[in-house]
């Protein structure tokens, strides 16, 4: 699609990350591409936010129940919160860099 100035077009990066293993060595490289939310404005990109909290009293229980349970605890990080997330406006992202097509520069993705 190409670009139309009534268009709210967020722009990307990549992150990229080398994956080592406990010897130190390198196991992979990663690559993923990221669109840039931080430059949208609240009211003309979106309307509201939403970021996922838990309470310590609900910890707390969790933990509790988990103990006298006998359960083991793991701990991890979520990266993706939004992965499935809902979209109520249409989004338009630049072409990431190094990808654009020469021969569409002014489509967006």
């Amino acid at each position: 699609m190409s670009f139309h100035p009534s268009m709210n077009v967020v722009s990307s990066r990549w992150v990229y990350k080398i994956k080592c293993r406990s010897d130190g060595s390198v196991e992979r490289y990663k690559a993923c591409l990221v669109t840039r939310g931080f430059t949208q404005q609240e009211g003309i990109n979106y309307s509201k936010t939403f970021g996922p909290t838990i309470k310590q009293a609900t910890v707390k229980l969790v933990f509790s129940i988990a103990v006298s349970c006998g359960w083991k605890i793991h701990q991890l990080d979520i990266h993706n919160v939004f992965l499935n997330g809902v979209l109520e406006e249409e989004v338009y992202m630049k072409q990431p860099p190094g990808f654009v097509d020469s021969t569409f520069p002014s489509h967006v993705c």
